[in-house]
C-alpha cells in the first residue's frame, strides 16, 4: 500500500508551521505522530494535496505543569506524557492506549484531534473539562472538550489551524480517579470504558461524581453523577452505575453487540466509581 502523492513541507518553526497552513488550507493534514495519519494516507482514506510534517518545531514538545494542571504540547508522544506521571487519569489512559511502539512515536495532542470515539484520550480530557489550544496565522484559542469533539473523527480544529496544546486540569483535593476499560486483547480499542472522578468529603462520602464513556457515542459521553451520588459511601454505587446506561447510546458491530456495550458501561463505570472514590478517600486520609 502506498500513499497518494502530496507535497511534502518541513517547518522549522511554528510561525512557519502556521503560514503554510494558512496557504493550503483544506488541502494540507498535519503529520505529528502519524500513527493514525500515515495508514490512513497508505490505505487512501484521507488524501491531502500537502503534508505538514511540524516534527523540527522544537517549542512544541515541552509540558507545562502547575498546581492547576498540566498543558502538554502538540510533540509530546504518549510515552513521554506516561513516564512523566504528571497527572494520575492521564497516565492510566496512557498505559492502555495501543503498544508501546505506538505510543513511543504516537503524540498526546494527536490522538485528541483525531477524535477517535474509542479512543481513550478524548474520554480523558472530557471528564475533566480540560480544552485544545488552536492556533493559526492571525492568533489561537482555548476550546472546551465539550466543543472540541464534533463527531467520530472529527474536531473542531479547521482548514488552516493547529491544534498546538492541550490542558488537563489537576484533580482537587479528597478527589480519586480511575479508567476501566475492556477490549478483546489489550492494546485493542476498547469495545466500551468509562474513566471516573470522584471528590468525597471529610467523612469520606462522595460529593462529586462524573464520568466519561468511550466507545458508545459519537463522542465521549459525560454523564455528571453528583446529585445521584451524593452522600453515598466509596462502595454503594451500583444503583447509580445502571443509571449511566440510560445515557448512552451504543451501536452493534463485528466486535460487539449495542446490548453488551450497554451491560459493559454498567459494570465499568460501577467499577471506576467505586475504585475513584477509594481513592478520593484515602487521599482524604493522608
Amino acid at each position: 500500500m502506498k500513499p497518494p502523492p502530496f507535497e511534502y513541507h518541513a517547518p522549522r518553526d511554528l510561525g512557519e508551521a502556521l503560514r503554510t497552513l494558512a496557504e493550503v488550507g483544506a488541502h494540507g493534514k498535519v503529520l505529528a505522530g502519524g500513527q493514525s495519519l500515515i495508514p490512513m494516507l497508505n490505505m487512501r482514506l484521507v488524501a491531502p494535496a500537502h503534508l505538514v510534517d511540524i516534527n523540527r518545531v522544537r517549542s512544541l514538545g515541552e509540558m507545562e505543569v502547575t498546581e492547576a494542571g498540566v498543558r502538554v504540547g502538540a510533540l509530546v508522544r504518549h510515552s513521554k506524557a506516561e513516564r512523566a506521571g504528571v497527572h494520575p487519569l492521564l497516565t492510566r489512559a496512557l498505559r492502555l492506549v495501543a503498544h508501546p511502539v505506538i505510543r513511543n512515536r504516537g503524540t498526546v495532542v494527536g490522538s485528541l484531534v483525531h477524535a477517535d470515539p474509542a479512543a481513550e484520550l478524548p474520554a480523558v480530557l472530557a471528564v475533566l473539562d480540560g480544552s485544545v489550544r488552536v492556533a493559526r496565522l492571525d492568533g489561537e484559542r482555548d476550546v472546551g472538550a465539550r466543543e472540541f469533539f464534533v463527531g467520530p473523527m472529527e474536531s473542531a480544529v479547521q482548514p488552516g489551524e493547529m491544534a498546538v496544546s492541550a490542558y488537563f486540569p489537576a484533580l482537587g483535593a479528597r478527589t480519586g480517579a480511575a479508567f476501566e476499560e475492556v477490549a478483546r486483547r489489550h492494546g485493542d480499542y476498547a469495545l466500551a470504558g468509562v474513566c471516573a472522578v470522584v471528590t468525597v468529603d471529610e467523612d469520606g462520602l462522595i460529593s462529586a461524581a462524573k464520568v466519561a464513556c468511550v466507545g458508545v457515542g459519537p463522542v465521549p459521553v459525560v454523564v455528571d453523577l453528583s446529585e445521584a451520588c451524593g452522600g453515598r459511601a466509596p462502595d454503594d454505587v451500583a444503583g447509580v452505575a445502571r443509571g449511566v446506561q440510560d445515557e448512552i447510546d451504543p451501536e452493534s458491530d463485528i466486535h460487539a453487540s449495542a446490548a453488551y456495550r450497554r451491560h459493559l458501561v454498567g459494570v465499568l463505570a460501577e467499577r471506576a466509581l467505586r475504585n475513584a472514590a477509594r481513592e478520593g478517600a484515602a487521599a482524604r486520609g493522608a
